[in-house]
């Protein structure tokens, strides 16, 4: 499985970024049975859970710092996951990476992800 990221950018305190992650793989692989995340990383900083979504995407958790400001969501039959990042601060810049698990359901543990995309870069200016 692969995963590609995209939608990242720069933006003033305040604004508003949609990240995609498009899911491709051999053979038809997809990525509509498992869970899926949005983690980050700063520079000199560890990699962070960010929003996780389960393989129906009818359960979500995000991580205290973005909560009611990002939304994760997805669509199985387009294999695409999303993150609505509202109310952007400057403490949200990082690299966003998407993830896919290896069970329908993934959690905020790096280590429950078998599958990374390559990261696209936010960068929120004050």
């Amino acid at each position: 499985v692969q995963l590609q990221a995209s939608g990242g950018g720069s933006v003033q305190a305040g604004g508003s970024l949609r990240l995609s992650c498009a899911a491709s793989g051999a053979s038809g692989r997809t990525i509509s049975d498992n869970g899926m995340a949005w983690f980050r990383q700063a520079p000199g900083k560890e990699r962070e859970f960010v929003a996780g979504i389960n393989w129906a995407g009818g359960s979500t958790n995000y991580a205290d710092s973005v909560k009611d400001r990002f939304t994760i969501s997805r669509d199985r039959t387009k294999n695409m996951v999303y993150l609505q990042m509202n109310s952007l601060r400057p403490e949200d810049t990082a690299v966003y990476l998407c993830a896919a698990s290896g069970s329908a359901v993934g959690g905020s543990s790096r280590w429950a992800y078998n599958y990374w995309g390559q990261g696209t870069q936010v960068t929120v200016s004050s």
